[in-house]
């Protein structure tokens, strides 16, 4: 989401995938949601996050993990599970460095902050160093790293190429070497304008070659996600055509790690189409990732929050036919 307050450049983000339970006739090797409300409240770093008393949580025991915030919020991992039984197989999770690491990328990480990170569905595991929260990725499978940063806007080219791949060694170099990297371009890392903006980027190299191009995507009338008001029935597969095009003649895989549209007959239409567009195109395209849900986002248009959000109840059975989980 293009949203300074929301998702800026130092917010990080982690794509938990989901244990598969059951399978559904659809290309995607992922459909989710991103689980946003770690990063709030940034102009009150390093916030405060209040847990009133130690509860059990979904997947195990932890004292330290609750469902309730101040300034930021984690996901809650009832509302992962709903999600989760509906289909989807991956949760982008948004949280902020300057809360991780406080006093800077060398110094020790909040482990409180972290202890909520990995609370569901992650493993329990708080490292104290860059390497340490790499090895806590490299130890899961079901946990692959969106790295370095979410949405690069307005940055150097050559800068933004070479923070990706100096991402990609540090999580190889980690131990982290059978999880997908997900990586990220300039200019929100726009799919409409990734063949002008960051054609650069398939210069990125990846011993295990498992590199994911991660573009977002929004339907309004400059992509920016802010309004409810889709352009055309058919403007999502046109925004998405030439990186799919980009992607097969440099034999990368993609993502739409961002997309979203609001309950109405023409985004409706909208996003069906893109998702058709590209279960059509499952050389190129791995799956989608919708924005956003979380337990703070209450009537926003695009709030897959269950049980309430605007896109839960008005836009689930429009992506669902896509969920492979």
């Amino acid at each position: 989401m293009k949203l300074s307050a929301m998702l800026v450049a130092v917010a990080a983000g982690s794509a938990m995938a989901v244990p598969h339970h059951r399978k559904r006739a659809s290309p995607f090797q992922w459909f989710g949601v991103n689980e946003s409300g770690a990063e709030f409240g940034e102009n009150n770093l390093p916030g405060v996050y209040v847990c009133p008393k130690p509860r059990r949580r979904l997947y195990d025991t932890n004292p330290r993990f609750c469902s309730k915030g101040t300034d930021y919020i984690w996901p809650e991992p009832s509302a992962i599970s709903t999600l989760a039984k509906a289909g989807m197989n991956i949760f982008r999770v948004q949280f902020k460095m300057e809360r991780l690491t406080p006093d800077g990328m060398t110094g020790a990480y909040n482990e409180d902050y972290l202890a909520n990170l990995t609370a569901a569905p992650m493993p329990s595991l708080i490292p104290t160093t860059m390497d340490d929260f790499i090895s806590l990725q490299a130890d899961s499978q079901h946990v692959d790293p969106d790295a370095p940063d979410n949405e690069y806007n307005t940055m150097d080219q050559e800068l933004v190429l070479n923070l990706n791949q100096a991402a990609i060694d540090g999580i190889r170099a980690a131990g982290a070497t059978e999880q997908y990297i997900f990586v990220e371009g300039n200019q929100w890392s726009g799919a409409w304008s990734w063949v002008d903006v960051n054609d650069n980027m398939k210069a990125l190299t990846d011993p295990q070659d498992k590199i994911i191009y991660e573009m977002h995507q929004y339907l309004d009338s400059d992509s920016s996600g802010t309004s409810e008001t889709c352009v055309s029935g058919t403007i999502g597969q046109e925004r998405v055509s030439s990186a799919t095009q980009w992607l097969r003649s440099n034999g990368k895989k993609g993502i739409i790690g961002e997309f979203a549209g609001a309950s109405n007959d023409v985004c409706r239409t909208a996003v069906t189409g893109m998702l058709n567009y590209l279960s059509n195109n499952t050389d190129v395209w791995t799956g989608a990732v919708w924005w956003a849900a979380g337990p703070w986002w209450a009537d926003y248009m695009f709030n897959m929050e269950p049980p309430s959000g605007p896109a839960y109840t008005g836009m689930l059975d429009v992506v669902q036919p896509f969920m492979v989980a």
